[in-house]
C-alpha cells in the first residue's frame, strides 16, 4: 500500500477584529459648493461641446448627478471584519495574498484605513473609528507592511482642486 501524503488540516477562518461603520466617508455640502461645481462643469461642458460634441457633456452631467447623490444620501453602516484569512467588507473577503501594504489617513473628518491591493481598483478604503485605530494597526501588522505610499499625480490634483472649492 503506497504511503499517503498527509496535508495539514486547514485552519478555520477566525474573526480577529469586528466593527461596524459607514460604507464610505460622508460630508454634507453647502449650497455655495454646488453652485461652484455646477458653474465649473458648465464651463468645461461648453468647451467640450464645441470641441467634441454632445457626448462629453452627457458624461459631465452624469458625473455631477452621481456626485450630488453621493453627497446628499448618507451611507449605510456595514460590518467590517479582519480575519486570519483576510479582510471582509459586508461579507465579501479579500485574502491576504491579494494585499500588499496599509496605512491610515483622514478624509472629511473621517479616519480611513487604506489597504493597497493587487487587483483593481488598487486599494480598499475602510472607515474606522479612532478608538480602534491602534488595535487595527496592531492586528494588520501581523499580515501586511505598514507603509504609506506617496500621493500620485491624480491624488495631488484632486486635493488641490478640493482645497479651492467652498465647503
Amino acid at each position: 500500500m503506497p504511503a499517503q501524503e498527509r496535508t495539514a488540516p486547514r485552519e478555520l477562518e477566525k474573526d480577529l477584529l469586528v466593527w461596524s461603520a459607514p460604507a464610505r466617508p460622508f460630508k454634507r455640502r453647502s449650497r455655495d459648493f454646488y453652485i461652484t461645481v455646477i458653474a465649473m462643469a458648465a464651463i468645461v461642458g461648453l468647451v467640450l461641446f464645441f470641441v467634441d460634441g454632445f457626448l462629453p457633456v452627457i458624461l459631465i452631467v452624469s458625473l455631477i448627478f452621481l456626485f450630488y447623490v453621493l453627497s446628499t444620501v448618507p451611507p449605510e453602516n456595514i460590518d467590517y471584519k479582519i480575519t486570519n484569512r483576510g479582510i471582509k467588507i459586508a461579507g465579501k473577503r479579500t485574502d491576504w495574498q491579494n494585499m500588499n501594504r496599509f496605512w491610515t489617513t483622514r478624509r472629511f473628518d473621517t479616519e480611513l484605513l487604506v489597504v493597497e491591493t493587487f487587483s483593481l481598483p488598487g486599494r480598499l478604503e475602510i472607515v474606522i473609528s479612532p478608538e480602534l485605530k491602534g488595535e487595527i494597526e496592531k492586528t494588520l501588522t501581523k499580515y501586511l507592511v505598514h507603509e504609506e505610499i506617496p500621493a500620485s499625480v491624480l491624488d495631488r490634483s484632486a486635493n488641490w482642486i478640493a482645497r479651492r472649492l467652498p465647503s
